[in-house]
């Protein structure tokens, strides 16, 4: 049928639904109207008549409805049910039309939760089914209560399960006996190939069966699924049996329970195999059974558990997170609150040697298996009263600039998480990663680790003896060392030598700087050693300093043996003086060929002006950022005319951030010249935040732009400055960069920022 032909056949058959629909409306709006405060409502079009009556007969009219012509179908779109209009997008994009609106509107009308600011929606299709599902699992949604929502051809789980990247589970396990139920069967099939994120907020205790649908659950979602991320919230008062449940699940070991049903996909995996009398122990690294010391190690972990329990060992650490990505895993550990005590705990350490519960086993395989833990110290042989629950220390180091979220939701978006304890984990996380070599990134943060630290070390040198050992990826924060934070870094790195990515830091201190302190008797010798640093794998490193002089040579050293390093980051780091800074920066040009970016935040540059200039005049790195460094409040201007000159003959320089160094509008005026017409610079992104900028000044660097013609050069950051004193001028000098690059910017309240102006003045 030629085109024209088909689009009147489909007009015609649309208009005799119409017709059908036009005489039963008739017939309605015959019976007398009811009367409201506002007046009668004005009858619905034609259209729309026929576009619900289209809606409502879905089921046999669906085909035809996708053949419509796009016009016509556009105006349909609104009037399906989420499971309809679900179904259509395929045709729909195809047509060049977009259903975007539509589940924007359904998400404001509906879910009545305003998305967080930060957060950046791609499809709101996806992001609505997402929490339908959820709602609908919790009981928290009627979906008789919408014709939007109701349609007795679907089920709401199955249907939207597909979109489900993220699942939070709450309180007694809610949702996990629902889903491992035989009706859900196929709800779980989709959810292990879709769930990536699976999340635990604000558990309470649970009985034995509901842990055992846990069981199941995550061995579905986790060791035969594709979930990447597990993560514990809010759980002020854990539960030991289910915490280690989830920690050993995550190591990737399973056992149905006493009197739990078999796994049917194990059950495909080993057909056709002898049985064997320890069948039920599986260590899924990959899909396949292994049968190893699964049993053995699951049961010294209960009973270190057990006899932790008995002597009431208190202090301990907060939540954790495990993630892992496709061949990846990692194991995320958040902690307690640095507020609590400004003392360095006193704990005991294992020397190497002592008889210890059998470790868990190694697992070779590709896949992985991901949960959420904790890991805590260990408490002084006396027993103290368990402390209440607090709250997590907001990062002083970012105080002056944007905060920054990771995640979506409203559970990123809390200035505080509330953080839970456990005693005795660090033993069980210490006995899972001396042989976890499917692990690949851990992250352990404010767990108050104390000298677990060590123990945790010899762990990690263990794990990196074996064969196959994928860990590539460390994240240590905690708010006391038992080691000076450069010493840790160098027993870090020798623990590890194949180790890609590094981020240490530590708040206060350590013991080792504070003799006074009891009970200091120093770490073992093994831990860290004289000889030199052997050369490791290191690409990116960062460090958080404590307050004091940190030894240049240290960290020299370190340096010198990370010939890879590409991406370096200090931040609150102070030496004695500019040469020992002078001698970092010369480290890094000498025996660091390959470093890329270079990041310093919250340190005093200000006497440190000529090794700035020495950094702007590499020509291997391709991004510099100095973050509230304080560069122009000595000689700004003999400094500003002398950085601007070597950044016009640097070409390798693509990013420049300068955050927080109230550079001016005099300065931001200097800072233009980069960009004149016999400069060689190649610079694309420019940061300068937190500036004390004005209006007049912005649009004057605008102008400059355009009269030599630079042309686009990037992305320039203009957050928290001063434009809301004159608004209408910040709208021109923004809509002149615009023309350039591209600007990002706030509507931030200047009116705070008393200090800073006087500054300047």
């Amino acid at each position: 049928m030629a085109a024209p032909e088909a689009w009147r056949a489909r007009s015609c058959w649309f208009c005799e639904v119409a017709a059908a629909t036009t005489m039963e409306a008739t017939s309605r709006e015959a019976a007398p109207a009811k009367s409201s405060a506002s007046g009668p409502s004005a009858p619905p079009a034609l259209f729309e008549l026929c576009g619900r009556a289209v809606s409502a007969h879905m089921g046999v009219l669906e085909s035809g409805v996708w053949a419509l012509p796009g016009p016509i179908l556009q105006s349909i779109l609104p009037l399906l049910n989420i499971y309809y209009l679900e179904r259509i997008e395929e045709t729909a994009l195809k047509k060049g039309l977009s259903t975007q609106a539509i589940w924007r509107r359904l998400w404001d009308e509906l879910m009545k939760t305003r998305p967080s600011s930060l957060e950046s929606v791609t499809c709101w299709r996806a992001k609505f089914m997402e929490a339908f599902f959820s709602h609908v699992l919790r009981g928290t949604i009627d979906v008789s209560s919408d014709r939007r929502l109701c349609d007795q051809r679907f089920s709401p789980l199955l249907h939207s399960s597909r979109h489900v990247r993220q699942l939070t589970i709450c309180n007694m396990l809610q949702g996990a006996t629902e889903l491992v139920a035989e009706p859900n069967r196929r709800v779980l099939e989709t959810l292990a190939s879709s769930l990536h994120t699976l999340k635990f907020r604000h558990l309470l205790f649970s009985d034995v069966a509901a842990q055992q649908s846990l069981r199941q659950l995550l061995h579905q979602l986790i060791h035969h699924g594709a979930v990447s991320q597990v993560s514990l919230y809010s759980w002020p008062v854990p539960e030991s049996a289910l915490f280690i449940l989830i920690l050993t699940m995550s190591a990737g070991f399973w056992q149905p329970g006493p009197g739990g049903p078999p796994c049917r996909l194990c059950g495909e995996a080993s057909r056709g195999r002898a049985p064997s009398r320890d069948e039920g122990s599986l260590l899924l690294g990959s899909r396949r059974p292994r049968r190893d010391a699964a049993e053995r190690c699951a049961a010294a972990l209960m009973a270190s558990r057990r006899k932790s329990e008995a002597k009431q060992t208190a202090r301990a650490a907060p939540a954790t997170r495990v993630t892992r990505r496709s061949t990846q895993e990692s194991l995320i550990a958040g902690g307690t609150d640095p507020k609590r005590d400004l003392h360095p705990p006193a704990t005991s350490y294992e020397a190497p040697g002592t008889k210890r519960p059998p470790s868990a086993p190694a697992t070779t395989s590709s896949a992985s298996a991901s949960s959420s833990t904790s890991s805590s110290k260990r408490a002084p042989a006396s027993s103290a009263p368990q402390p209440k629950p607090l709250k997590r220390f907001k990062r002083a180091a970012g105080k002056k600039g944007a905060r920054t979220r990771q995640g979506s939701g409203a559970e990123s978006e809390d200035l505080y998480d509330f953080v839970f304890i456990v005693a005795e984990a660090a033993l069980t996380l210490c006995h899972l990663l001396s042989s976890w070599v499917s692990l690949e990134s851990l992250t352990l943060s404010y767990n108050g680790l104390g000298s677990n630290i060590f123990r945790l070390l010899d762990s990690l040198r263990a794990l990196s003896g074996q064969a196959g050992c994928r860990l590539r990826a460390l994240h240590l924060s905690d708010l006391f060392s038992p080691l000076p934070i450069l010493e840790l870094t160098r027993a870090i790195v020798r623990a590890l030598p194949l180790l890609r990515v590094l981020s240490i830091r530590v708040d206060h201190p350590s013991q080792r700087d504070n003799p006074a302190v009891p009970g200091n008797a120093g770490p073992p010798s093994h831990i860290i050693g004289d000889e030199e640093i052997p050369e490791n794998c290191l690409e990116q490193l960062e460090m958080g300093f404590p307050r004091g002089a940190q030894p240049a040579p240290l960290l020299c050293s370190v340096l010198k043996a990370s010939g890879s390093l590409q991406q370096l980051s200090l931040d609150s780091a102070t030496f004695a003086s500019p040469q020992d800074f002078g001698l970092v920066l010369q480290t890094l040009k000498e025996y660091n060929l390959a470093l890329k970016r270079l990041s310093f935040h919250d340190m005093n540059l200000a006497d440190c002006q000529s090794e700035v200039l020495f950094l702007l005049q590499n020509l291997t790195l391709q991004e510099i950022t100095f973050s509230f460094c304080r560069l122009f409040e000595k000689r700004p201007a003999q400094f500003l005319p002398e950085m601007v000159a070597a950044m016009k003959g640097n070409s390798t320089l693509k990013g420049l951030r300068l955050p927080g160094n109230r550079l001016g509008n005099a300065g931001l005026l200097a800072l233009a010249d980069v960009f004149s017409e016999d400069s060689s610079s190649s610079l694309c992104q420019l940061d300068i935040s937190s500036n004390c900028i004005k209006p007049d000044g912005l649009l004057e660097f605008a102008k400059r732009l355009e009269r030599w013609g630079r042309g686009a050069f990037g992305h320039l950051r203009l957050f928290q400055n001063w434009l809301d004193q004159d608004a209408v001028t910040a709208r021109e000098a923004i809509r002149r960069l615009r023309a350039t690059c591209h600007v990002v910017s706030d509507s931030w309240d200047s009116s705070q920022a008393f200090a800073d102006y006087v500054s300047t003045m």
